[in-house]
C-alpha cells in the first residue's frame, strides 16, 4: 500500500479540533509561504521591505513551489500551533 501524499489525516487532525480548522490554518500557512517564495525571486536589495515567514521545516527536503504541502509538513511536525479564539457564535 503507497504512503499517502500528505500523510495521515488523523495525525494532522492531532493539531486543529477539527477538518475546518485543519483547512483555515493549512490555508493561511499557505499563504504566508507563498509570500515567503515570492520575496525570494526578488533581488536581495528589494527583499529587506518585505517581511516573509521562511518555512519551519527541512528547506532542503521541500518543494518551493507547493506551498501548501509545505505548511501540511510544518502542521504534522507540530511546528505550527492552532489555537481557538472564540467559543461558538452568540
Amino acid at each position: 500500500m503507497s504512503k499517502p501524499v500528505f500523510g495521515d489525516l488523523d495525525e494532522l487532525l492531532r493539531h486543529a479540533d477539527s477538518k475546518f480548522s485543519l483547512v483555515n490554518l493549512a490555508t493561511k500557512r499557505a499563504r504566508q509561504l507563498n509570500n515567503w517564495i515570492r520575496v525570494q525571486q526578488l533581488p536581495p536589495m528589494d527583499r529587506r521591505e518585505y517581511y516573509a515567514s521562511e518555512p519551519l521545516v527541512d528547506k532542503e527536503t521541500i518543494n518551493p513551489n507547493k506551498p501548501v504541502s509545505i505548511a501540511l509538513d510544518e502542521i504534522a511536525a507540530g511546528k505550527i500551533a492552532y489555537h481557538r479564539t472564540k467559543e461558538g457564535i452568540k
